[in-house]
């Protein structure tokens, strides 16, 4: 009797040490309510869930770095709302308008040579004596018409500056307010056009200045051409 409970409580304590060390081998586990509690299982879900967050996150950074380039874009691409354009042109209009009213020889080169023709050279130099007295009238209206037309231009030219300004303080302040490379590249262009313009005032004062002077020095050689002509009717008179 004592040997089969002695077998007894062995077999009960090696069942209860094994029941142990399996427990110990497993991973925690709590039942609550009726429903089991895996602690690995929840760290693995909280991972997951950090790293899709991390992903949701990294996308909102792509779509944020998107639209600030669309937007860059945008301004790279608005339009300059300052144009000096019209007053340009009307500038430069209003010059080449003085320059068409040139009196009596016009900026043409066929008019050029007709009128040197007929009052400064040649024949006209040697025709008879109320010829010579007509062509030396007309060569000095050629000169005073053409020192009017110069001081025109000039008056002209001297008149743009006032706007020529005012369009500078314009372009120059859009300029600097440009939200984008087309708007500073347009601000640019109209800087240079206004330039360009300066340009074409200055090329016609120096032509209209340059004929009057021109005109008053062939003036003074047909005066002395025709003076030693006379001179030498005279003499051959005596």
């Amino acid at each position: 009797m004592k040997k089969f409970l002695t077998r007894t409580v062995l077999a009960a304590l090696l069942s209860g040490t094994s029941a142990g060390l399996l427990v110990a081998a497993s991973p925690a586990a709590a039942q609550i309510g009726g429903i089991v509690h895996d602690p690995r299982n929840y760290s693995q879900n909280i991972l997951t869930a950090a790293r899709t967050l991390e992903q949701i996150n990294n996308q909102i950074k792509q779509l944020q770095n998107q639209s600030t380039s669309l937007l860059n874009e945008a301004k790279n691409l608005a339009a300059l709302p300052t144009s000096t354009l019209q007053q340009l042109q009307g500038q430069v209009d209003q010059t080449r308008q003085l320059l068409s009213e040139a009196q009596r020889i016009a900026y043409e080169v066929k008019d050029v040579q007709s009128a040197f023709e007929g009052r400064y050279k040649g024949a006209a130099l040697a025709s008879s004596s109320a010829t010579m007295v007509a062509n030396a009238d007309a060569r000095w209206k050629d000169s005073v018409g053409a020192f009017e037309d110069a001081m025109k231009v000039q008056a002209g030219i001297v008149g743009n500056l006032g706007v020529t300004r005012q369009s500078i303080g314009t372009l120059v302040g859009a300029s600097q307010s440009a939200t984008g490379a087309l708007q500073a590249a347009q601000a640019g262009n109209q800087l240079l056009a206004l330039q360009s313009q300066q340009l074409a005032d200055l090329t016609a004062a120096l032509a209209a200045q340059g004929r009057a002077q021109s005109l008053d020095a062939a003036r003074n050689a047909a005066a002395e051409a025709e003076a030693r002509e006379r001179f030498r009717r005279f003499r051959g008179k005596n």
